[in-house]
């Protein structure tokens, strides 16, 4: 599978939070805002790292939210937020966190695809502090376009 679209609609820049839950709601607002997913999906994203812990934290500095397929899911989706100041998730390797993905995909089958396609994107980590460090959403929309 592909990875859903990008565009600039679905990046949020240098966003505030105060916490990883903010963090993470704020990828679901995105997602939301583009039509991938109900306002109640950032809260499951939120409610799945609260029981299976951080492992939505993927590499040093990069979380991977995303919750599994459901009624909250209107369409595949992703979304990339960049924070002001990192946040801790509780990783003991990859904390703390500046660019959180927000993932909602519609059939469990793609899900994997994505989450495991979205890894590999990653393994160059260059790529994360680049996102990191980017100011418009053109430039992460180039970053992404490389990865």
């Amino acid at each position: 599978m592909a990875l859903p679209p990008l565009t600039a609609a679905a990046i949020e820049l240098r966003a505030d939070a105060a916490d990883w839950r903010a963090a993470v709601g704020i990828a679901g607002s995105v997602l939301e805002r583009i039509g991938a997913a109900t306002g109640s999906y950032g809260a499951e994203m939120v409610r799945m790292i609260e029981e299976h812990g951080p492992y939505v934290v993927i590499a040093p500095g990069l979380a991977l939210a995303h919750a599994r397929p459901g009624p909250e899911v209107r369409a595949d989706g992703l979304a990339i937020v960049t924070l002001a100041t990192p946040v801790t998730f509780g990783h003991p390797h990859n904390d703390p966190v500046s660019v959180v993905l927000g993932l909602a995909i519609a059939t469990a089958d793609e899900h994997l695809a994505a989450v495991a396609g979205l890894a590999n994107v990653f393994n160059d980590s260059s790529a994360i502090t680049d996102l990191a460090a980017a100011t418009t959403a053109d430039e992460v929309l180039r970053i992404m376009a490389a990865a």
